[in-house]
Parts: structure tokens; sequence; C-alpha cells
């Protein structure tokens, strides 16, 4: 499927779009009263980006954001760190 996390499998999800209007009785109004409710879809935060693979080499994966914060995917290096030299002394 195109919009779905490679990892853990999120996709997107049905649910309702809820309008209100009016002033919330906390604040002096009457209270706000609901004028529209519409069905909509809740998408995941898909990213590209270049995995580590276990045995070696990057993969490219449309991967969701969730799963990159909490470290179940491991990034790419995309340049290896620079080293200073031996010294000769």
């Amino acid at each position: 499927m195109a919009r779905m996390c490679e990892v853990c499998g999120k996709k997107p999800s049905k649910g309702n779009s809820v309008e209100t209007r009016g002033k919330a009785k906390y604040l002096g109004g009457v209270g706000t009263k609901i004028t529209g409710i519409t069905r909509r879809q809740f998408r995941p935060n898909l990213q590209k980006v270049k995995v580590q693979q276990p045995g070696g080499g990057a993969k490219s994966m449309r991967v969701c954001v969730q799963c990159i914060r909490s470290g179940r995917i491991k990034k790419a290096v995309k340049a290896k760190p620079f080293k200073l030299p031996a010294s000769t002394e």
C-alpha cells in the first residue's frame, strides 16, 4: 500500500471532522453548538528515509515518525565521521 509505514504497518484511518460555532460557557457565552459533521481521513506522518540494514547496506523506506523517534529503525550514515591521522612522533 502506498500510504503505509513499512515498519509498524500504520495506515490511514477514518474519523469525523466536527465543526463548532459559538462561545464557550466558561467564557461567558451560551455554549458551543455543533454545526456540521463530515467524514475525514487521518493520515500517518510518513517520511522517506534511508534505513541501515542488519546485514550491511542501506534501503530507502517510507517510515512513520513514531518509528523514527522511538528508535525502531537505524538511519544509514551518509558520510563516515572525520578521523585525525595518526601522529608521526
